[in-house]
């Protein structure tokens, strides 16, 4: 039998972190930062990467938003699907905890 784990929702309240076995590094060979996981390795875009490293436990989603929106001098509303859906896939995927 299998069973089933509750999927975690990612909001603008959530204050999401990269769990234990998951660690942004460097490849100097790559000269590219990588995701680790055990048994895989993803290679993130720059603004995947902006958001990866807000990830601290401590922001909000809705912080991170606003955040990347400055920076980006982006719209808030455009800024936020593709937040909540990248978190929501990652978290989905176990790599980002909600």
């Amino acid at each position: 039998m299998t069973a089933l784990r509750e999927r975690y929702v990612v909001s603008r309240q959530s204050k999401p972190s990269l769990p234990g076995h998951v660690r942004l590094q460097f490849d100097p060979v790559r000269q590219a930062w990588a995701v680790l996981s055990p048994e895989r390795v993803f290679w993130p875009n720059d603004v995947s990467l902006d958001i990866l490293r807000r990830c601290d436990g401590e922001t909000t989603v809705a912080e991170i938003i606003s955040g990347l929106a400055a920076e980006y001098d982006a719209p808030e509303e455009d800024v936020a699907a593709d937040v909540l859906d990248f978190l929501q896939e990652w978290t989905d995927k176990l790599l980002v905890k909600p």
